[in-house]
């Protein structure tokens, strides 16, 4: 893919106040860039600060520094009332849909709360369009009149995805869609994603903790840690070939089908330290097993190891 990427992002830097002083960077120093049509994964533990890199891409929480370009426009200059409009091009798909939904309304309503926020249409328009978007994701247009608790998980989850395409976006940011579903009803929710993918023309950055879901949905992968984002390749490279230690650790844990392709598990001890009090240089070095002198001293910068292929290591130096 090339031209202007869809969405680039430099040195973003999210931090929130501690009670006692200073601040803790939940995002620090985050460079990531996203082709038109393209699904970029955002994976690692929890707490490593993945909900909270989008949720500034999105100015849904103000970064500290740094800059968001979406097609070429810097998203952290505009005024409200621009971001605003900017928004109709940039959606959300939350994690839990019966949280994202408010259950006082009915579907048809949710629906079409984003044409009366945005002024698009007349209410002949607006029902036209709530009930195209239920046929999009494979529920009856009879729906509408229904509360979020009449549906299942599955259901509700299809209703959150209609929600976001009711503007026609550009950008689809998916936090977890389908970490709260039954495995069965994953798959068919991931298929329909797909396919609004292709039909839609859409892009995607898709955050999981699931490396199975990711490999399977996305064209790129960023793995995340302690804020950094610390590797980057395409999905079948840094799934058959990580450079990271970190990678090769989340990849040894994904348990494996046939016992005769176990993996052996790559020794990874601890848990994440506390972003309020981050370890000096390469924040992964207390956990990893290869590291050397200069990971406790130096904050490794990023080194291309080939095409698409970045990784943050001093092994590689």
């Amino acid at each position: 893919m090339t031209g202007q990427p869809l969405l680039l992002v430099e040195n973003l830097v999210t931090s929130f106040p501690l009670e006692g002083g200073g601040r803790i960077h939940a995002v620090n120093g985050v460079d990531l860039g996203l082709q038109r049509g393209e699904t970029l994964g955002i994976v690692g533990e929890s707490g490593c600060g993945k909900s909270t890199l989008v949720r500034s891409i999105l100015r849904l929480v103000e970064p500290a520094s740094g800059r968001v370009r979406f097609e070429g426009e810097d998203l952290l200059g505009l005024s409200k009332p621009a971001l605003r409009r900017r928004r109709r091009d940039m959606q959300l798909v939350f994690q839990d849909p019966m949280a994202s939904l408010d259950p006082r309304f009915t579907v048809g309503r949710s629906l079409a709360e984003p044409l009366v926020v945005h002024g698009l249409g007349n209410r002949a328009e607006r029902q036209a369009r709530v009930a195209e978007l239920l046929e999009t994701v494979g529920l009856d247009p009879g729906a509408a009149s229904r509360y979020p608790h009449e549906f299942s998980g599955g259901q509700r989850q299809r209703i959150g995805i209609a929600r976001a395409i009711a503007l026609a976006p550009k950008l689809v940011v998916l936090d977890e869609p389908v970490s709260a579903l039954d495995v069965s009803i994953q798959s068919q929710v991931l298929n329909l994603l797909m396919d609004l993918k292709e039909r839609l023309g859409l892009s995607y950055l898709f955050i999981s903790h699931d490396l199975g879901v990711v490999h399977a949905i996305s064209d790129r992968v960023a793995v995340m840690y302690l804020g950094r984002i610390v590797e980057t390749a395409s999905a079948e490279r840094l799934f058959t070939d990580p450079a990271h230690p970190y990678t090769e650790a989340l990849l040894a844990a994904v348990p494996q089908p046939d016992p005769a392709r176990r993996r052996r598990r790559a020794p990874l001890e601890g848990e994440p330290p506390s972003p309020e009090r981050p370890p000096s240089g390469c924040p992964f070095h207390p956990r990893c097993p290869k590291a050397m002198a200069v990971c406790r001293a130096v904050v490794p910068e990023p080194r291309q190891l080939s095409a698409g292929h970045e990784v943050r290591c001093h092994l590689y130096g």
